[in-house]
């Protein structure tokens, strides 16, 4: 949280990977946190459950998308924190876990997104790996659900499911081998369908962290927060207009 006394505006940060991997670490957080907390915001993340020491089991986007929801009470405990005023930002997996969580409260004003899966159809087609040995072992009952569960977590299957009045911010690198850019470009094509607001920024030969970029990223990311969640800058008009 910032160091300035009174209340302050929200950040929800949803990691990527699963279980160890991409696991929120004091170094890693402190970064992301830190700058965030210099810039004005109170930050608040989870590990999702089953991760370093937590209960149960992550689902990968099942039941787990509640430990994320589960952060507004608690910023809500926060003294600084004015949860009135709440962004979401995700990377890669945590990316799906946004997309997920935009369609379950109404409390996020706007959401930016970095290298994020929207369709997990795609992603298995692209690396089996991440089936056999990903989703066939953190989704309950994956055998027999195969298709559902695969549409419940790929976003592009249900973009009119999306919230109309939330901004989101979507960051994708195009040499990006572990979510190709491809499925952040196909779901802007639905969102542009269903007149969800959206930007999309694609970033030329940059890998899965935009690591080529990370001082743009960082700037485009508070940029978009403070315009839509600390000012609360009115959305532009979404429908078709002009001369």
């Amino acid at each position: 949280e910032p160091r300035a006394s009174g209340k302050h505006p929200c950040v929800i940060f949803n990691r990527g990977g699963n279980r160890s991997f991409g696991m929120l670490n004091p170094v890693r957080i402190a970064f992301l946190a830190g700058h965030l907390a210099s810039k004005g915001y109170v930050l608040i993340a989870s590990n999702y459950r089953g991760v370093d020491g937590g209960e149960g089991m992550e689902e990968f986007g099942g039941a787990d998308v509640n430990d994320v929801l589960n952060l507004i009470p608690v910023l809500g405990q926060t003294e600084k924190a004015d949860t009135s005023l709440i962004g979401m930002y995700g990377w890669s997996r945590g990316g799906m876990m946004t997309y997920l969580a935009l369609t379950r409260t109404d409390r996020i004003k706007a959401a930016v997104v970095g290298g994020a899966v929207s369709d997990n159809f795609e992603t298995v087609r692209d690396r089996p790996e991440m089936e056999t040995g990903v989703l066939a072992e953190l989704v309950p009952n994956y055998a027999a659900t195969r298709e559902a569960a695969l549409t419940q977590r790929s976003a592009i299957r249900w973009a009119d499911k999306f919230p109309d009045n939330v901004p989101i911010l979507m960051m994708h690198g195009n040499a990006d081998w572990r979510v190709k850019s491809t499925q952040s470009l196909r779901l802007a094509l639905e969102f542009e369908k269903h007149r969800i607001p959206y930007r999309l920024i694609i970033f030329e030969g940059a890998d899965h962290g935009i690591s080529e970029f990370r001082e743009e990223t960082l700037e485009h990311t508070l940029s978009w927060f403070d315009k839509y969640v600390r000012h609360g800058v009115p959305l532009p008009d979404m429908e078709y207009h002009g001369r």
